[in-house]
């Protein structure tokens, strides 16, 4: 485990000196295109190609004070051009341990993950597995920071005994509070007994 997080971080290291240094070597041709005053549109047009930083079967894993561990997989990541600190996944899946042995497991087909601050959003066919509780959606806003799980459109709360269908179930990490509710008023949360 430890060596694949070294590879990746290797990785990751490798394509920002690769990034920066193709970032400098374009000022430098911009530079010398503005001292000359011959800048033509073909050429600023070629040289503004988007680079992409793209990553396969990537694991980042990080722990609490507390012994909880969060680990978060995805077949493909793509670092943000913009933001090093964020990376866009496809097919993801992540795993959240709490130190009293429960654990969650989050599927979807696509995910925003902030390395800073392990904050992660899901999207597209969002699978939630808790003990005998599965939740799915299409979106699930997943924050340390704010201690929380906001799963919201087409949700179904499926247990041992019911099928449940709201618009949104808000969850706090910490506490396992949770709230459901729908975001019209004049709307009622479904609920159909399994048995």
């Amino acid at each position: 485990m430890k060596k694949k997080y070294l590879i990746v971080l290797l990785i990751f290291f490798l394509i920002i000196v690769f990034s920066l240094a193709n970032f400098n070597f374009l000022k430098k041709k911009i530079s010398q295109n503005k001292k000359s005053n011959i800048i033509e549109k073909s050429e600023l047009k070629e040289e503004n190609i988007y680079s992409s930083n793209k990553m396969s079967d990537v694991i980042y894993s990080s722990k609490d004070l507390k012994g909880n561990e969060y680990i978060i997989g995805a077949k493909e990541a793509e670092i943000d051009a913009s933001d090093n600190n964020i990376l866009y996944l496809v097919n993801v899946k992540a795993t959240i341990k709490f130190n009293n042995s429960r654990k969650i497991e989050i599927y979807s087909d696509y995910g925003k993950y902030n390395l800073n601050n392990y904050d992660t959003i899901f999207s597209k066919n969002v699978k939630i597995n808790y003990l005998y509780n599965k939740i799915t959606s299409e979106y699930l806003d997943f924050s340390f920071k704010r201690n929380s799980m906001l799963i919201s459109k087409d949700v179904k709360f499926t247990d041992l005994e019911k099928v449940l269908k709201a618009d949104v179930i808000e969850m706090n990490i910490k506490t396992k509070d949770t709230k459901i509710y729908m975001l019209e008023n004049k709307k009622k949360i479904n609920i159909k007994s399994i048995k």
